[in-house]
């Protein structure tokens, strides 16, 4: 339909626009009236008008062309006027039909409208409604943030009342007296679990109620009277049972180890009257120190008086050094000597008192020992002493630390307020003893228990006592080397002339010394000292010049190199058994008897078969100087030499073995000696062997007479000793 209505308007237009220049050629001369003019309004048509442009026609006209029902129009030759009238009455119908349609539908129409009237009416109430909604809610938006602000200040408040409350709790319990408390400080024995806790409580509340008061709190008024006379209470009642504790450590017999343990479960009581009653905390310590003081003192006196008693009757004196000879005479008022001087200088059993098992074994009962007559040698009293000495000391100092609340030097200091007395009356013990004292093994070997004792102190966390090793090594170790010193200066002073018969067999004093050194050295090994090693040097070189000297008094040297080998070989196998191999005494004395041991061989080779030894070096010097020449003219010596050798070499080796055997008291020395003896024989011959296989003597008819050396070797075997 749109597109028909379209296709009639255009032909409409055209229509019009015929008719008007038909009109024009039909009344020309009417076309100028005023009246036409006025009733004829062409618009965009007017070509007459100014404002007509005739592009725009142009364009109007080419796009009504452009159009379908147009260009049918135009091709099918319709007339425009005659479809412009027949569109005209179709719109007519249309237009009436369209008329009566809107008539019929009157009602619905005006129903309609009054329906939008309607609506419009309800949709104006809506929107006063929403209005007045909107506007309610601004109002409940502003209330709420009111309320937001109102919760917020509230919490705030909350929260302060809440930390109020938890303060002002806290003060109030830490102030307010419970009656259990009251009933268990008034009532309650001080050995009751139920009397410490509540003091714990008693203690709490008044340090709670000191720190309110510095704040300046009025409250604390209210309780402190309370709390006073609870105070006071107990302070009574725990000052009358520590000093009750401590009473009982006068009485005889008692082990106070028993009641001190018994204190440390109620350590607390002390730290509650340090806190709260410090003079009668002091008297508690005072009278706990001046008791347990005279205790120590009087318990220590009488140990180390009875100790004393067991000690061996027989101990060195002045007199009792190692060059001092065994032979001296004494006046008539001096004392017998010991029976057998050569003890003091043995170790022995002695060095097992520094072993781990005895160091810290149970100390000696002397009554004990008494009544089995057993003895002891000084060091093992000393090791009994100093070890209850150290127990006692390390567990008195672990409690006053623990019971007394104390640490580092006012440890100390407390420590030596209880133990000082003691430490001292045994300090001068041991330098009253010390001052008649010879035996350096003893004194060494309570040094080497000092240093002991020291490192066990030290692991039990105990430094109490680090001063007094200290004065007791300060006494112990000048003592050893005045004693070392002495020895020395002993055999320094000896006169081998005064010694009596002399003897190629180990000396005594030599003797004396291996022993000495090698218990010192053994002893020195397990704590090194460099002090005592060159203490030791000294008194080394001191007895080997005495071993030379007392060599030099015999006439022959073959006599000399027995008894200097005698001696070194007893010294170094005396070492060897205690020291260890790399020791500078063993390394020294190993090369004295090396060099000694060969000269003796040379020596001992000397008588038998000196003429073949001395050819052979001869012989050897004028080979090698280019003048063999000259052996030319030993033919008759050599000839001997063979004779000579061949018919007495077995004889002489069987005396020259039977005089080693008899020479030396150490049959393996004397095996290696006599081993050492035909070796060099063997290559003596073996040498002498190659100088007669030289041209110049190669002819010498007595060389057939020369021994084959395989056979003199399997004949010198048949003569090796066996031990």
């Amino acid at each position: 339909m749109a597109a028909a209505a379209t296709m009639a308007a255009a032909a409409r237009e055209l229509v019009l626009r015929a008719g008007t220049s038909d009109m024009e050629e039909e009344e020309g001369p009417l076309a100028g009236g005023a009246g036409l003019q006025e009733s004829l309004q062409l618009g965009e048509l007017d070509i007459t008008s100014d404002e007509f442009i005739l592009d725009e026609v142009d364009v109007h006209i080419q796009a009504n062309l452009e159009d379908e029902l147009v260009k049918e129009a135009l091709k099918t030759g319709v007339d425009l006027r005659h479809y412009s009238k027949q569109v005209e009455l179709e719109l007519q119908q249309i237009e009436q039909k369209s008329i009566r349609d809107y008539i019929q539908e009157s009602e619905n129409i005006a129903s309609l409208h009054n329906q939008i009237t309607a609506c419009d009416a309800v949709l104006e109430r809506m929107e006063q409604m929403l209005g007045a909604f909107q506007s309610d809610l601004s109002s409940i938006s502003s209330e709420i943030r009111t309320l937001q602000e109102q919760s917020g200040a509230m919490n705030i408040r909350l929260r302060n009342r809440q930390a109020v409350r938890g303060k002002l709790g806290e003060l109030v319990d830490g102030l307010v007296v419970p009656s259990a408390l009251v009933t268990a400080i008034l009532e309650a024995p001080v050995t009751e679990p139920r009397f410490l806790e509540q003091l714990q409580e008693l203690d709490a509340k008044a340090a709670a109620v000191r720190e309110q008061e510095a704040r300046g709190t009025a409250a604390c008024a209210d309780v402190r009277g309370v709390l006073d006379r609870l105070r006071v209470k107990a302070v009574m009642k725990i000052r009358e049972f520590i000093l009750q504790k401590i009473y009982s450590f006068r009485k005889p017999m008692t082990n106070y180890q028993i009641p001190q343990t018994a204190l440390l479960k109620y350590r607390f009581f002390y730290q509650f009257l340090l806190g709260n009653e410090r003079a009668t905390a002091k008297e508690i310590r005072d009278e706990y120190v001046e008791t347990l003081s005279k205790i120590y003192l009087s318990y220590y006196r009488s140990y180390l008086g009875r100790l004393m008693k067991v000690q061996y009757e027989e101990v060195a004196e002045k007199d009792d050094l190692m060059g001092v000879e065994d032979t001296a005479k004494k006046g008539f008022f001096s004392k017998p000597s010991l029976r057998s001087r050569n003890t003091i200088f043995t170790l022995g059993t002695r060095g097992s008192v520094i072993s781990p098992t005895e160091l810290e074994a149970p100390i000696l009962v002397p009554h004990t020992a008494q009544r089995g007559e057993q003895r002891y040698p000084f060091e093992a009293l000393f090791r009994s002493q100093h070890y209850a000495l150290l127990d006692n000391s390390c567990r008195e100092y672990l409690f006053i630390c623990e019971f007394f609340v104390v640490s580092g030097p006012a440890a100390h200091d407390l420590f030596h307020a209880v133990m000082g007395r003691t430490l001292s009356m045994t300090l001068k013990h041991l330098e009253s003893y010390l001052a008649d004292c010879y035996d350096a093994i003893a004194v060494f070997l309570c040094i080497h228990i000092v240093l002991r004792f020291r490192n066990i102190a030290a692991k039990r966390d105990v430094p109490a006592l680090d001063r007094y090793w200290e004065q007791v090594l300060a006494l112990l170790w000048p003592r050893f080397e005045l004693i070392l010193e002495m020895n020395v200066q002993s055999v320094r002073s000896t006169d081998p002339q005064r010694l009596g018969g002399l003897d190629t067999r180990p000396h005594y004093i030599t003797r004396r010394y291996a022993e000495f050194s090698s218990a010192l050295v053994s002893i020195n090994q397990t704590i090194p000292n460099e002090r005592t090693m060159q203490l030791l040097g000294q008194l080394q070189v001191e007895v080997e010049n005495f071993v030379l000297r007392v060599a030099a008094e015999f006439s022959s040297r073959k006599e000399q190199l027995v008894f200097l080998i005698n001696n070194y070989d007893m010294m170094l196998g005396v070492l060897m058994e205690r020291a260890a191999d790399d020791s500078k005494e063993v390394e020294s004395f190993q090369q004295l008897l090396n060099a000694r041991t060969q000269e003796f061989i040379e020596e001992l080779l000397s008588p038998p078969f000196g003429g073949l030894v001395a050819f052979v070096k001869e012989a050897e010097a004028l080979i090698e100087r280019g003048q063999a020449e000259r052996l030319r003219g030993e033919e008759a010596r050599v000839t001997q030499l063979i004779r000579g050798f061949g018919s007495s070499w077995k004889s002489s080796v069987e005396s020259l073995s039977q005089d080693v055997m008899r020479s030396f008291t150490n049959f393996r020395n004397g095996t290696s000696i006599i081993q050492g003896a035909l070796t060099q024989l063997i290559q003596v011959y073996h040498r002498f062997h190659r100088v007669l296989s030289q041209p110049q003597l190669r002819a010498l008819p007595a060389r057939a007479e020369l021994i084959n050396i395989h056979h003199l070797m399997v004949e010198l075997k048949k003569h090796k000793p066996n031990f």
